[in-house]
């Protein structure tokens, strides 16, 4: 029997086989390269209508970070990111997207310190909103891309985590909450 997955689901998992992976002894285990971690793969990230996709071709990235920036936190309604970065060559976006840069131009700087501070391209869906890709300015050789939209478990975890002085206390700890609910796998 078939088990159909959303992507909330599958979102979910990911997120907490990222805080599992971050917050056990096997942190330095999962950063370290493994034959099948340079092996060539195919993966795709898409936003929630499918409509925009960035297909990635070649080993898992090198550089997957968690990001507890003000930025990040707003742009995705989250208490944290989680990214990646491809290089260009190995990226080949479908669909169209609509962009959005920060810093704005000829707004009031930040008062806080972001992952996106030197300058930043983000690329929406325009029918759906997701945001499925980026080009940031330090590094222009590579394509950002958010690790939820590629919905895949199976995604490596990240290797490193920025902005902690912007955490909320609790991000890292979940199985520690109190969840009058119930915790759910």
């Amino acid at each position: 029997m078939k088990t159909n997955y959303s992507r909330r689901d599958l979102m979910t998992t990911a997120a907490a086989l990222a805080v599992t992976s971050m917050t056990s002894s096997t942190t330095t285990q999962a950063a370290t390269q493994t034959p099948e971690a340079s092996a060539i793969k195919t993966r795709k990230a898409s936003c929630n209508c499918g409509q925009l996709t960035a297909t990635c071709t070649g080993p898992d990235p090198e550089r997957r970070s968690l990001c507890f920036c003000k930025n990040c936190q707003m742009r995705t309604g989250s208490a944290f990111s989680i990214q990646t970065r491809f290089p260009r060559s190995q990226v080949t976006v479908e669909g169209k997207s609509k962009a959005w840069k920060f810093p704005i131009e000829g707004a009031q700087p930040v008062t806080y310190r972001s992952c996106d501070s030197e300058g930043v391209t983000y690329y929406f869906c325009p029918e759906c909103g997701s945001n499925v890709y980026y080009d940031i300015a330090v590094a222009p050789d590579f394509v950002g891309i958010k690790v939820g939209a590629f919905t895949d478990p199976t995604f490596p975890p990240p290797i490193i985590s920025g902005f902690e002085e912007y955490r909320f206390p609790w991000a890292m700890n979940i199985e520690a909450l109190p969840m009058p609910g119930g915790h759910h796998a």
